[in-house]
């Protein structure tokens, strides 16, 4: 039985990707549910304005005590830490993980794509290689798993570039902008601008594409009854990129998503097509 505080915390961060766990079978759910709602956590205090910056460093000082043995009086830290132990992550992607949060209280913009990936390894890439050791893969698969990470939080950026605005965020590269004769990504620049952002976009979700395919090279490591939940939520991301590609402005009027029922609906599919 998933804990309530874990449930709401997933479901209310992440709808792609808690519709899709939902496909996991009970064993693996509940481990999937508690690492997604301690990330969710974590990101959730630097994820609004005015920024949480005391709250998080307690989380993390939390994280530390649980970490020696002692409870922290936090369920989502306690049970992530149990996870931990269970599963053998390495501490040293939850540290990664955590750097990548605290560098959100302090960095606004990303130069070049070596800072911008610099940052996903800590916030997607070891969550992909957690994930990994939750199914029990073989470390063969840990490469594969990085790359699965980075693509989609790289959607995500794409997708969120008005909200990390309002946050006074960029993560794609600056020099990326440039060289398409771009100064920014405010709406007033780019509403002016819309041939070379929209060739600019394009070749954003191209990089997404070739990080993707890199990625389902190591699905085969994955079991049949992991992998259609995997290739449920891999297919929301490459939906959300097809819509931004065809009508790169919709990024700035709305959050591109799939539906509930479109999740659910290509599960089925999958569902018929690999059994």
């Amino acid at each position: 039985m998933v804990n309530r505080t874990l449930y709401s915390i997933f479901k209310e961060g992440s709808k792609t990707y808690f519709y899709s766990s939902l496909f996991f079978p009970m064993d693996v759910r509940g481990d999937v549910f508690v690492l997604y709602a301690f990330v969710r956590k974590a990101d959730n205090f630097v994820d609004i304005m005015p920024q949480q910056k005391e709250d998080f460093y307690r989380f993390w000082d939390d994280y530390r005590t649980a970490l020696k043995g002692n409870t922290s009086g936090d369920v989502v830290i306690d049970s992530f830490v149990q996870l931990l132990n269970k599963r053998r992550f390495n501490e040293e992607w939850v540290h990664a993980f955590l750097k990548s949060m605290e560098m959100d209280l302090k960095e606004n913009r990303y130069e070049t794509i070596e800072e911008t990936i610099n940052y996903m390894h800590g916030s997607a890439e070891v969550i992909g290689m957690m994930m990994a050791r939750i199914m029990e893969l073989p470390k063969e698969s840990y490469e594969y798993a990085r790359y699965l990470g980075r693509a989609m939080q790289y959607i995500n950026f794409i997708r969120d570039i008005r909200e990390d605005l309002d946050l006074g965020r960029q993560y794609l590269p600056q020099s990326d902008l440039t060289k398409h004769g771009l100064e920014s990504l405010e709406h007033e620049h780019i509403s002016k601008r819309e041939t070379q952002f929209a060739a600019w976009i394009r070749g954003q979700i191209d990089r997404y594409e070739s990080w993707q395919r890199i990625a389902e090279q190591g699905f085969p490591y994955i079991p049949k009854r992991y992998f259609i939940p995997i290739k449920t939520a891999s297919d929301m991301y490459k939906w959300t990129a097809q819509k931004i590609r065809k009508e790169p402005m919709v990024v700035y009027e709305k959050k591109v998503k799939p539906s509930i029922s479109y999740i659910v609906s290509r599960y089925a599919y999958s569902t018929f097509r690999y059994h």
